[in-house]
């Protein structure tokens, strides 16, 4: 157990390291995760399970393995609507912004307009809210870089409206959910794939009625970063009772 412990926690700090150099956020779930399991790993290694009270040792058990059920019944649905077949025919998408780099879209967001721009040319009466307002380190909002981007992919503008105020998924739905007013049935919500099922939720506690995901990829060398971080995510919605 105790190789297993220092293996897992070396590979935590690792993928911590690489974070870093992207700047990734939440990344110190990572350093905290490689030096607990890594401490774990030399400590049982030096000193066995001897020293440990037996109570003590059974509670961490319990609290371990319902800990890892918890993540895994999670995870399980997050990648279940990943993978979900998409809707043809919705009468509007809602395009859930991301970071803007200055003017340009960051690579997620572009993801995300790769595939509302791909359902746009699919669906030709279909109509999409572009939402997103102006964040730090932003030149333009998030909206307008959107509307930009789908114009210069061919997409008319009468077809695209913007929302500008948002700096949140729940107030991407809520001030999206306003501008819609009554057609909030069978709404098609474009984000990348692990954010898809926390996005349905916020939307049904909203007031949306069967809203559906449209899965956008994400980056595969990151992907096990944003379940984990997601994870996390879900616990913070609940917790604030907007799920």
């Amino acid at each position: 157990m105790e190789y297993f412990l220092t293996a897992a926690g070396t590979l935590c700090l690792v993928y911590y390291i690489c974070l870093v150099r992207v700047a990734m956020d939440f990344r110190m779930i990572w350093l905290l995760a490689g030096v607990l399991l890594a401490g774990a790993g030399l400590c049982l290694g030096r000193f066995g399970y001897a020293w440990i009270p037996p109570w003590l040792l059974a509670a961490l058990a319990a609290a371990v393995l319902c800990g890892v059920l918890l993540f895994a019944a999670v995870e399980g649905r997050i990648i279940r609507e990943m993978f979900r077949p998409e809707p043809a025919g919705l009468a509007y998408l809602i395009v859930l912004g991301a970071h803007v780099m200055g003017t340009v879209p960051s690579r997620a967001l572009t993801r995300r307009l790769e595939k509302a721009g791909a359902y746009l040319r699919e669906n030709p009466k279909t109509k999409a809210v572009l939402s997103g307002g102006k964040g730090s380190g932003e030149d333009i909002t998030e909206a307008l870089a959107m509307y930009r981007w789908l114009t210069d992919f061919g997409i008319e503008g009468s077809r695209l409206i913007l929302e500008d105020r948002s700096t949140s998924t729940l107030e991407n739905l809520r001030f999206s959910r306003n501008i819609l007013r009554g057609h909030t049935r069978d709404v098609g919500l474009v984000t990348n794939n692990f954010h898809i099922w926390r996005s349905l939720l916020l939307a049904r506690q909203l007031g949306y009625e069967n809203p559906r995901g449209i899965s956008a990829p994400s980056d595969p060398r990151y992907q096990v970063h944003y379940l984990v971080r997601e994870f996390f995510a879900l616990i913070k919605e609940k917790i604030k009772k907007n799920i």
